[in-house]
């Protein structure tokens, strides 16, 4: 079976995806006739119409065309019904992975893998390299507020991207620059081990162009290990962090760290290379995350003060302890969290961001694996709010476990509550959120929808 090319006819199951959605755009954006389907409308197919992607509302045999290369991600099913046509069929099959460095074809490409971070981190360094002028192509998981879009096809000959880890897909890739977040253990319904999961990321690098940069985080013990094992293989690694809190001598140091309630500031030093930066984002991760992103701008041919500047003109993703409405003195956030050190950083940002006022998060888990493997660490993090909510467990690709729900985290955090229906989840946490403080809408499902039900609570309230 012959390699797809960009004039062939793709047809994307699942096109509304998150990272579906942003192949489906860059594809188009390079001539490709792209169309797809999902199971229900939404604000991103509407989108898609608009930049002439066509789209089908359901899932249906008959919504395939029998020419097509189709695209798939591990969340689909063998027995969807258009996968199954066109396994009938014979049709070329292929990950969305392999579809994005389809689209990324002729291009240097930027990989920003972890088991968090990434949104921000090919964030960041996109709104930066656009800043110093590249222009670059990106594939982000989430919507930049600056491009109105997380896909966007652009003029230089540099590609960002989210370099998925949960499904080994990253591996389709040849970057000739990587970031690595973290490695912290995360999917182990897949990997069942940290060191196996710690091993996907180093055949990650494995996969860089000859001469390609790992750039890696001195401050996560899973990527010093990474970095060790790079070298080791004659790699070219560069480490950051912050030396006091780094677990391996760094190349990269942060210093100076300030973090403040709408930014953070910080002093970074790569040899001889300095520069100041002035983060429009809040967090210590977020500062980590930048340092990163700065060694790969200067790697792509820009002056260190240029890439920090640039940096600081980047305002947040979309779910990315994203600001979501006011009422009163009550203030509503939505974050992507879904992992506990993701959870614990958002609260952490959460309580910068209260200054002292009560913080309230209703919380739905992901995956009912992760909440079984990390249950007892979600009520750790969780325990960081004044008051916690916690919604019904959204299964996405997985079929629910016996025994397994949202109870394995409530019970363990003191004072919590659980509430199947996320709506009414959300209420309740707005019913608790007091004057001046802070409610969080947290998690990777359809936790995100529910900001209006806080925001409608609020009125109510304030009646």
């Amino acid at each position: 079976m012959s390699e797809p090319t960009l004039e062939d006819r793709f047809h994307l199951i699942g096109i509304g995806g998150a990272g579906m959605s942003v192949v489906a755009e860059l594809l188009a954006s390079r001539g490709a006739t792209v169309e797809g389907s999902d199971r229900e409308d939404s604000a991103v197919l509407e989108h898609l119409r608009s930049v002439g992607v066509r789209v089908f509302v359901g899932h249906e045999a008959s919504h395939v065309d029998p020419d097509s290369v189709v695209v798939v991600s591990t969340a689909i099913r063998e027995d969807n019904p258009e996968l199954a046509i066109a396994r009938t069929r014979g049709q070329l099959v292929i990950h969305r992975s392999q579809a994005l460095a389809l689209a990324a074809t002729g291009m240097r490409f930027v990989g920003v893998a972890g088991a968090h971070g990434k949104t921000s981190t090919s964030g960041m360094l996109a709104i930066a390299l656009a800043a110093c002028g590249l222009d670059p192509s990106v594939a982000v998981g989430g919507v930049l507020p600056q491009l109105g879009t997380g896909a966007h096809l652009g003029g230089g000959d540099v590609f960002v991207a989210e370099a998925d880890e949960s499904d080994g897909s990253f591996l389709n890739y040849s970057p000739a620059i990587e970031i690595v977040t973290n490695v912290e253990p995360d999917h182990l319904d897949r990997y069942h081990s940290r060191e196996e999961f710690e091993h996907i990321f180093v055949e990650f690098a494995r996969r860089l162009v000859p001469g390609g940069l790992l750039v890696t985080c001195g401050e996560d013990e899973g990527a010093v290990r990474l970095a060790a094992a790079a070298r080791a293989q004659g790699l070219w690694v560069v480490t950051y962090g912050r030396p006091e809190r780094a677990l391996c001598e760094v190349d990269v140091e942060i210093s100076d760290v300030r973090v403040k309630a709408r930014g953070a500031t910080a002093r970074l030093a790569w040899g001889e290379r300095h520069a100041e930066l002035v983060m429009s984002v809040p967090g210590e991760h977020n500062v980590l995350n930048a340092a990163g992103a700065w060694v790969a701008g200067i790697e792509c041919g820009l002056e260190p003060q240029a890439v920090a500047d640039g940096l600081g003109r980047f305002t947040g993703a979309a779910r990315r302890f994203e600001a979501r409405g006011q009422v009163g003195s009550r203030r509503l956030f939505d974050d992507y969290a879904h992992h506990p050190t993701e959870v614990e950083a958002a609260i952490r940002e959460a309580r910068v961001v209260a200054d002292g006022a009560p913080v309230t998060v209703v919380f739905q888990p992901h995956l009912y694996s992760r909440t079984r493997i990390f249950a007892e660490r979600f009520a750790r993090a969780l325990a960081g709010a004044d008051h916690v909510v916690l919604a019904g467990i959204y299964g996405a690709r997985e079929d629910p476990e016996p025994g397994v729900d949202s109870t394995l985290i409530s019970s363990r955090v003191p004072g919590a509550s659980y509430v199947e229906d996320m709506h009414e989840a959300a209420r309740l946490a707005a019913s608790v959120t007091p004057e001046g403080g802070v409610c969080v809408t947290m998690g990777a499902g359809s936790i995100t929808r529910c900001g209006d039900d806080v925001l409608e609570e609020w009125k109510r309230m304030e009646a």
